[in-house]
C-alpha cells in the first residue's frame, strides 16, 4: 500500500471515525474485569460527560421554564412533568419546541444594552467628581479617597 493510497482511503471521514470506535471497543473489551484497564478510565470519563452533560441540560431548561414569564403556570407545570416523566426527551422537546426569543429575551437584551451604555458613559473624571464631592461631606476620609481615586483613574 503507497502513501497515496493511504492518503486517499482517509480523506474519507467515516474510516477514520469507524477505525476510532473499533479500537475503543477492542480496548474494552476487558471492561468489567478485576484489572482496571486504560480503557477503563477512558470510558468512565466518556459516561461521566454525558451524564453530566444531561444533567446541565436539564437544569438549564428547568431554570428557562422558572424564569419564563410568557407561560401560564399550568403549562409550567405541564412542562415540569414531562421533563420529570422523560427527562432527556422532555428537555429535548422543550428546547425545540422553545421559540428562539421571546419578548422578555427582547426586554432583557434592551436592559443589558442599556446597561452597557450607561456604563460607558461614566468617565475617571465623574468619578472623581464624586469622590471630591463624598470628600467634601465627610462620607469618606482622606485615604478612601486615594484608595478609590486610584481604582477610578486605574480603570
Amino acid at each position: 500500500m503507497t502513501v497515496k493510497e493511504v492518503v486517499a482511503r482517509f480523506k474519507k471521514p467515516a474510516l477514520p471515525l469507524l477505525g476510532l470506535l473499533a479500537l475503543i471497543v477492542a480496548g474494552c473489551s476487558n471492561v468489567g474485569g478485576q484489572q482496571v484497564t486504560f480503557w477503563d478510565i477512558i470510558w468512565s470519563m466518556v459516561v461521566f460527560y454525558f451524564i453530566f452533560m444531561i444533567i446541565w441540560i436539564w437544569i438549564s431548561v428547568m431554570m428557562d421554564i422558572f424564569r419564563r414569564n410568557d407561560m401560564s403556570g399550568v403549562m409550567k407545570v405541564i412542562w415540569i412533568l414531562a421533563i420529570f416523566i422523560v427527562p432527556l426527551f422532555g428537555a429535548l422537546i422543550y428546547m425545540i419546541v422553545r421559540p428562539k426569543v421571546t419578548a422578555q429575551d427582547v426586554q432583557m437584551m434592551t436592559q443589558a444594552d442599556a446597561a452597557a451604555k450607561a456604563a460607558s458613559q461614566v468617565s475617571s473624571a465623574d468619578q472623581i467628581e464624586k469622590l471630591n464631592q463624598l470628600l467634601a461631606s465627610g462620607a469618606i476620609t482622606q485615604p478612601e479617597y486615594e484608595t478609590l481615586k486610584a481604582k477610578a483613574i486605574a480603570g
